[in-house]
Parts: C-alpha cells; sequence; structure tokens
C-alpha cells in the first residue's frame, strides 16, 4: 500500500511537470509529450474517473488557489472595500446578528435595527449562512477587514470545489487549471465588485460540489448521496435564487446521466439526496414558507427586478438596471464563446468522458437557453423559477462548465496551442477583473456609516420584500436620506416608545406618562408604565403575528398604526407591566427539529456506510 502511494504521488508530480523541482505556472507545467502534444489519451486513459489520489495536487493546489483568491482580494487593502449593490445589506445584516449573539440569540430571526429601528423578520426570510459567517468574521476581526475575509474564504472554498470535481477527469495540472479558471471567473469577479452579493458567492462556491456528488450518483457511487444531501442543504441555507438553480442543474445532471447510462437507477437515491437536503435545510425553508404571507414578499419579483425584464441585454427596464444589464451580458457572452470554443475542441475525446459530456453539455444549454427570451414560457411556468430574478444568475453553472472545458482543452491540444489557449483565457479574465474593478464602486464610508447606525441607535434601511403587511416603510420616521419623504414624516430616530394622540390619532412623544424601561432588546422588551388617564402606547416595533404582548402578566391583542403597522397597546389608567416577547412559533420549532433529526440520521448514515466499506 505504501508503495502504491509513493508510485501515485510521483506519477502526480510527473503530471504537473514538477517532479525534482519547484510548482510551475499550471501552463508551463503541463507534462507535453515528444510530440510536444498532450492528449486526453493519456489524460483521461479510461472511460472512468481517474483516481482521486494520483490526480490530486497535494499542497500545490491549495496553495495556488490562496493565492489567487488575495489577488482577487488585494485591491481591498488600498481602495477599501468594494461597495456593490448588496454591499449595505450584507454588512448590516451581520452587525445586526452579531450584537444579537451579545444579547444571548444564537439563532437571531427578528432584524432589530432594520427599518430606522422598528425592526423586520429579515433573519427568517434571509439563509442563515452568509450573515452567520459574516457575523463570526467582523467578532473577531475589524469590520472593515470583514467583506474582504469573506470573500477570501468563498473564493477559497470555490478553488478547492472545483478542483475536488475536476482532478477525477483531470489529472495534475489541468485539475488545478479547471480550480483557478472557475476561481477566478469573470462572473465572481462581477458578484464580488459590482454586486457584493455574498450569498451568492458562497452557495456559488459549493456549485461544483453538488455536481461532484452527483456525478457520482449518476456512475452508481450511491454513497455519494450522502455528501450530495449535505451539500445540497448547505447551498439551501445560502442563497434562495442560487438554490434554485442547483436544485433544476441537479435535476438535469440526474435526468442526462441516467439516458446517458441507460438506467433509472440514480434517480431513487438522487431524489432521497434532495429530499434529505431540504430536510436538512428545514429550520430556514419551513419558517420562511409558512411566514411568508406575513411579509410583503411578492415585491421580491416586481418591477425591474423580474426575470422578464433581466434577459441578456434586456432593452426593457430601468435605465439603471439596463446599464449593468448590459455589464454582466457582455461577461456572460464572454464565458459562453469561450465554453463553446473549449467543447468544440474536447468534442473529439467525448467518449472519455461518457456521461460527464453529456451533463456538462446540457447543463451548459440550459443555462444559455435560460438567459435568453425565448425561455419566457419556462420562467412563467416552472416552479418557483421566477424567484431567481436574474436570469444571468445562471452564468454560474456555466462558469462551471467554462472551467472544466477550457482546462481539459488545454490537454487535447499541442504545445503551442496549449499555450496560447492558457494565455489567452488569463488574459482575458485579468482584463475582465481590471476592468469591473477600476469600474466598481469603491467606498470605505458605507461601512462606517453602518457601524455607526448601530452604536447611535439610529438603524439602517430595511427592505420592501421582508416588510411586514400593513406597513409602508416610507411613511417610518428615521430616514434621514430620503429626499422623497412624505410630509409628516420625520427625519430623526422615533423614541422607543410613543404614545397616540387622542384627539388627531397621530403618534407622538409621551404626555404625562411616567415610564421605566427595563429591557429593551431584539426579542424582549419589558417596561413599566404609569399614568393618571387611559392611554395607548406605540412601541417602535412593527407589527408581527409572532409578537406577544403581555399586560401585567396577561396576554392582550395589540393594534396597528394605520400606514406604518406600528404596534399600539391601549391601557387603563394605573400602573402597567408591559412585555412584548418574539415568540418562538410552531414552524421554527419544527423545522430546527426536522434540520437536526435529518442531520443526525444522515451522520449516522455515512458512519454506517464508512463502516460498511471498511469491512469489504
Amino acid at each position: 500500500m505504501a508503495r502504491s502511494t509513493r508510485s501515485e504521488a510521483h506519477n502526480f508530480w510527473l503530471g504537473c511537470g514538477c517532479a525534482g523541482r519547484e510548482p510551475l505556472n499550471f501552463v508551463s507545467s503541463l507534462n507535453f509529450d515528444k510530440e510536444t502534444s498532450i492528449s486526453l489519451e493519456r489524460t483521461v486513459e479510461t472511460t472512468q474517473p481517474v483516481r482521486a489520489s494520483s490526480a490530486g495536487g497535494g499542497w500545490v493546489a491549495p496553495l495556488l488557489v490562496a493565492a489567487t483568491a488575495t489577488a482577487i482580494v488585494a485591491p481591498m487593502l488600498f481602495l477599501g472595500n468594494a461597495s456593490g449593490h448588496d454591499f449595505v445589506f450584507h454588512v448590516t445584516s451581520w452587525l445586526d446578528a452579531a450584537r444579537q449573539w451579545h444579547q444571548g440569540v444564537v439563532y437571531p430571526r427578528w432584524a432589530e435595527w432594520a427599518n430606522w429601528g422598528f425592526g423586520e423578520p429579515r433573519f427568517i426570510f434571509y439563509p442563515p449562512a452568509s450573515w452567520t459567517i459574516g457575523a463570526a468574521l467582523g467578532s473577531v476581526l475589524p469590520w472593515r477587514m470583514a467583506p474582504g475575509a469573506f470573500v477570501w474564504l468563498t473564493l477559497v472554498v470555490a478553488g478547492i470545489s472545483m478542483w475536488t470535481l475536476a482532478r477525477e477527469w483531470l489529472r495534475g495540472s489541468l485539475a488545478i487549471a479547471a480550480a483557478l479558471f472557475y476561481l477566478a471567473n469573470p462572473y465572481h469577479l462581477v458578484v464580488v465588485y459590482y454586486r457584493s452579493a455574498y450569498a451568492e458567492l458562497l452557495a456559488g462556491a459549493l456549485l461544483p460540489l453538488l455536481i461532484w456528488s452527483a456525478l457520482g450518483v449518476v456512475r452508481g457511487q450511491f454513497r455519494r448521496a450522502v455528501p450530495l444531501a449535505f451539500v445540497f442543504g448547505a447551498i439551501w441555507l445560502s442563497d434562495v435564487p442560487a438554490a434554485i438553480v442547483a436544485t433544476y442543474s441537479l435535476c438535469v445532471i440526474l435526468m442526462v446521466g441516467c439516458a446517458a447510462r441507460r438506467t433509472a437507477r440514480p434517480l431513487a437515491p438522487g431524489a432521497a439526496a434532495m429530499a434529505a437536503g431540504f430536510a436538512l435545510a428545514a429550520c430556514y425553508i419551513l419558517p420562511a414558507a409558512w411566514e411568508q404571507g406575513w411579509v410583503q414578499l411578492a415585491q421580491v419579483v416586481s418591477n425591474e427586478v423580474s426575470p422578464l425584464h433581466n434577459f441578456l441585454f434586456t432593452r426593457s427596464n430601468d435605465p439603471d438596471f439596463v446599464a449593468f444589464n448590459h455589464k454582466v451580458s457582455w461577461v456572460a457572452l464572454g464565458i459562453m464563446i469561450a465554453a463553446v470554443l473549449a467543447a468544440i475542441l474536447v468534442a473529439r475525446l467525448r467518449h472519455n468522458f461518457r456521461e460527464l459530456w453529456w451533463i456538462f453539455v446540457a447543463l451548459g444549454l440550459t443555462s444559455v437557453a435560460l438567459m435568453l427570451p425565448i425561455t419566457t414560457f419556462l420562467w412563467r411556468t416552472l416552479p418557483k423559477l421566477q424567484f431567481v430574478q436574474f436570469p444571468w444568475r445562471w452564468t454560474e453553472v456555466l462558469a462551471v462548465v467554462f472551467a472544466f472545458f477550457v482546462a481539459a482543452a488545454i490537454g487535447t491540444t499541442q504545445k503551442r496551442t496549449a499555450w496560447l489557449i492558457g494565455i489567452i483565457v488569463v488574459l482575458g479574465i485579468c482584463a475582465a477583473g481590471v476592468a469591473i474593478s477600476h469600474d466598481a464602486y469603491w467606498d470605505s464610508e458605507d461601512l462606517a456609516t453602518a457601524v455607526q447606525a448601530f452604536r447611535s441607535g439610529h438603524g439602517y434601511e430595511g427592505v420592501d420584500e421582508y416588510t411586514p403587511i400593513g406597513c409602508d416603510r416610507s411613511q417610518l420616521p428615521g430616514n434621514p436620506n430620503d429626499t422623497a419623504r412624505p410630509a409628516g414624516v420625520s427625519p430623526a430616530a422615533a423614541p422607543l416608545i410613543a404614545m397616540v394622540d387622542a384627539t388627531s390619532g397621530a403618534v407622538v412623544p409621551v404626555q404625562g406618562v411616567t415610564l421605566d424601561i427595563q429591557r429593551w432588546s431584539a426579542e424582549r422588551k419589558m417596561f413599566r408604565q404609569d399614568s393618571a388617564a387611559p392611554v395607548t402606547l406605540a412601541l417602535r416595533i412593527l407589527s408581527y403575528p409572532a409578537w406577544q404582548i403581555d399586560v401585567d402578566g396577561h396576554e392582550t391583542q395589540p393594534g396597528a398604526q394605520p400606514d406604518t403597522g406600528q404596534i399600539l397597546i391601549p391601557l387603563p389608567a394605573g400602573s402597567h407591566l408591559i412585555a412584548a416577547q418574539f415568540r418562538r412559533t410552531w414552524d421554527r420549532t419544527a423545522g430546527d427539529a426536522i434540520s437536526a433529526l435529518s442531520g443526525l440520521i444522515l451522520l449516522g448514515f455515512a458512519w454506517f456506510l464508512r463502516r460498511r466499506t471498511r469491512a469489504s
């Protein structure tokens, strides 16, 4: 066994062109034969995947992946954070979650400081993985470093994930090349610099692992159903649009794989893995599904964010959206062209890849088609597909196809052509990176402003889709930057407790009321009130069914202020103890239990398979 391992390691170093010397650049390290060409007949010697141990890269692949990720985030060291479209949304979520950890709330559900302190159920409807990681990074690092650290870690995961997929089919430096191409593909640069879509980046980093696991199931390695379930669940806990893309991609992989192998056997373990993945993510999916009727979720696919207005090179949208759409469209088009040309070069050896070839072709065609208006009927009819919002998000799947086929194409051509392909791709990625980073919006003040908003107790702007039913966010006081503020709406933050004027019905500062606030945290508020006359208090909380209001130990049904949805509590004269608790609803309890139980079952099943494999 030891001799075999040493031989496999030696074969890898030969494959990298690094035996007995330092590793070289991935293009220059290709192992060319005497005819100055390298063929996939040698790279992929049989119709089965190469053995992982002989296709690995030891520490070389992780080192190159880490170096490439460092190069991508390097501009942040000099220019500050790239403040893309979703930057403020993400960092405020991280800050809010980290603040609640200090209050003892392990899994936040209510974003206390959203909507200028009125709050919103953001953490019920937005998957927890990205804001948990971001809050953890911000808790141990200076906040100004947290976004860059998140991007770096996620890109490293993306590279290792792609390397894990590629090294089963490509040897040595070709697998490393695929990893680097995927890690640094221009769409990732768009996500990092233009969009700051950290959750989508995290989900995309796991996509190659999803494909790797699904391919194992297709090939009859049904033990791969366990990692498939874990990865599928992790993607759903990362980003909803990317998870929907991953779900449909997994269906394509299973269907095409079964057709290519002329058997339906992989469907059962594949479907079981999907079901187990959904169960793992039930702690998020079940509450989000059950409570969606309590918020204005339809806003997530309204107007300019509708898929029908965001196909490639759209002209039927807001001018700002059109301008950005055309930028990302050119990126998607470039990846398409590179993937097609590489696929043509690899096509003559497709028998070496068997089902992998057809699966990647199907994924590529599906991705391209769904970015074009010809698939409008699919966006209208397929379940939940509209929640992807932007059809160009399918570029993430196309990027996996691009990275693999380009790396494989390098291995099919003569030495000079291989060099040329590698140089063109690297220069193209570098040019895209320079152009995108130069065009990005750099503003370190956005993060500093967000931090200050928490320290001052002012809060931050919420989002339409997570706003509770009955609330018009534009009517909420506290937004200092709203130039179209309705008349009578103050830019100053609202007090924690106000009162309703009996004559006008307006919310005004308390008068003739004594208040003793004993506790005011994200999910629990408690105070004592004393007044000589009946009064209706207005709490700085938006009405939401999960809020339970107790007056003197007895649950009472609160009212809501018209337009704003602010919680109102009518009280008789005298002294009263009021408590507001964001209670744990049945759907959250059930979701947590399902996730925990399914996780234990999958771990037990994995342990059983491991023991069975060792015994055999």
